[in-house]
């Protein structure tokens, strides 16, 4: 069965304190750079960007990270990437620390963004 991590871009920029908010399209490229070569065993990664962070990555599939740019907010592309993925077979994780959102992306397992900082 395949798995899926979907990660909340913004959520796991914002948990560490680096200066992000100066550079929000930097940090997200600085992110996609780190899935990119994390040993990780899902199958498909997919990033959700929002805001000022779009312009850091460019949209769609990079080896086995998908980037995509929210249309309005990160959190209603997040749960329709989750959804999607489900709907797939996939088994389904989601990088964030938003309760809101964690709540509403059921079945998929939830993780904190300290979790995927500490693996890649």
């Amino acid at each position: 069965m395949p798995s899926v991590l979907v990660v909340d871009g913004a959520n796991v920029v914002g948990s560490v304190p680096d200066g992000w908010w100066k550079d929000r399209a930097g940090a997200a490229r600085r992110l996609h750079e780190r899935l990119l070569v994390a040993d990780t065993s899902y199958d498909e990664i997919v990033l959700v960007l929002e805001g000022q962070a779009k312009s850091g990555v460019r949209a769609g599939r990079d080896a086995h990270v998908t980037t995509v740019h929210a249309s309005r907010d990160g959190d209603a592309a997040i749960r329709v990437e989750a959804r999607r993925a489900v709907a797939s077979g996939a088994v389904v994780t989601v990088v964030t620390a938003d309760r809101m959102l964690a709540a509403n992306v059921s079945p998929a397992q939830v993780l904190s963004p300290s979790w995927l900082l500490d693996r890649i």
